[in-house]
């Protein structure tokens, strides 16, 4: 493969997965503004993203047998199409209730593309590549937290927030074209391949029972779900309780998104010296170290504005070393049944952090502690799954 051609494949993979996280981060700064036009509340109003987390889950589920029976490209396309058109109906919604509906399908139609794009890593590079190339696709995913927020900031005070789901609809229909037109079908459908329920069920069990997953899928998982708490805690922390007006939270959420993508390609540097299971394992202590002392500030009120961006911008740093060497651990036993285990891994990942997310209902959110709460336990579960999981591996995965 050619170093053009090794580049192109990355930058069509990296637009695929930037697709979700864009649905996610770009309406955000709309909360309020969602939440007098529809005649409800934010609280509600973040139901929505809520439900959006869910429909990734199941999604994927659903998609990682599709990938594997049909190939990559033709799931995906049904998929982009169901997101354009989801897209579509949050536009011109005029109840809350529809909005969280439609924002399930949105996110169901996303999923094929953050599914397809992490099986094609694993089809189109070698073993030892995955860890570097999972690290590029977060370059080119930083268009998303660092931008995504301060356009939908800015547009939303200026247009209204029904276009930032008009410029949604449009980056749907943009990979449509590009998957269409430039990617390759990585995949030969495998005719063999079972969709009905039980062969479904038992091939996902084939997966879970692989050490080598479930320890760094469960552990990178847990550790991803106190980014979906942060994500859905911060529009009601910065501009509720600090009062920073829409403009000015999308340039914190972006600054904070700063330390995830930075870590993550300084993550690639590092991989040349130190395997990944040593890398994760080093970020996975940094992190639970921050959200303790973070936690034990909050209670005791020591921190204002500046030391909560502190303390977020060095947790999403341990979070950008730790996640491309879970994704890339997790799949690394895997050839044949990658679409089924990226579909897992995924919904792990998306289903915990829904669960983590939805716990912030259960509190009344009038300072930093219910988030660091939160956080601080699905970082020491996503260390003690990894010192435990690890002894029941072998030996080290293939190309580490």
């Amino acid at each position: 493969m050619t170093q053009k051609r090794y580049l192109f494949l990355i930058l069509i993979l990296g637009s695929l997965t930037a697709l979700g996280p864009f649905s996610i981060d770009m309406y955000l700064p709309g909360f309020k503004a969602i939440a007098k036009d529809l005649n409800t509340t934010e609280a509600k109003v973040a139901w929505s993203l809520s439900s959006y987390f869910i429909g990734i889950s199941a999604g994927q589920l659903l998609y990682g047998p599709l990938l594997d029976r049909f190939g990559r490209k033709k799931p995906l396309f049904i998929g982009l199409l169901v997101y354009i058109l989801a897209a579509a109906g949050c536009a011109l919604v005029k109840d809350i209730d529809s909005f969280i509906v439609l924002r399930f399908v949105q996110a169901i139609g996303s999923c094929a593309a953050t599914v397809a794009s992490v099986a094609m890593v694993r089809d189109l590079f070698p073993v030892r590549e995955n860890a570097k190339v999972f690290a590029l696709l977060m370059l080119v995913l930083s268009v998303s937290p660092m931008i995504a927020p301060t356009v939908g900031g800015y547009v939303t005070v200026a247009f209204g927030w029904h276009t930032v789901f008009l410029i949604l609809l449009g980056l749907g229909l943009f990979n449509l074209i590009a998957s269409w037109l430039w990617l390759p079908e990585s995949y030969k459908p495998d005719t063999t391949m079972s969709l009905k329920p039980k062969p479904i069920i038992n091939n996902f069990i084939a997966v879970l029972r692989e050490p080598t997953f479930y320890t760094y899928a469960f552990t990178g998982a847990m550790a991803f779900a106190g980014l979906f708490v942060y994500i859905t805690s911060s529009p009601i922390l910065f501009m509720s309780l600090f009062k920073v007006k829409e403009e000015t939270y999308g340039w914190i959420f972006a600054f904070l998104s700063v330390g995830f993508i930075g870590a993550s390609q300084v993550n690639t540097l590092m991989l040349r010296k130190y395997k990944s299971e040593q890398l994760i394992f080093a970020a996975l202590i940094g992190q639970v170290i921050t959200v303790i002392l973070f936690l034990f500030g909050s209670i005791n009120g020591w921190f204002g504005l500046t030391e909560t961006i502190g303390f977020l911008f060095v947790f999403l740093c341990c979070l950008g070393v730790a996640n491309p060497n879970a994704l890339a651990l997790s799949l690394a036993p895997f050839s044949k049944n990658a679409g089924s285990a990226s579909a897992l891994m995924g919904a792990l990942q998306m289903g915990l952090g829904a669960l983590a997310s939805a716990c912030i209902g259960f509190f009344e959110q009038t300072s930093a502690v219910p988030m660091v709460l939160i956080m601080t336990v699905t970082s020491v579960i996503a260390l003690t799954v990894l010192f435990f999981g690890r002894k029941n591996i072998v030996a080290a995965p293939a190309g580490n």
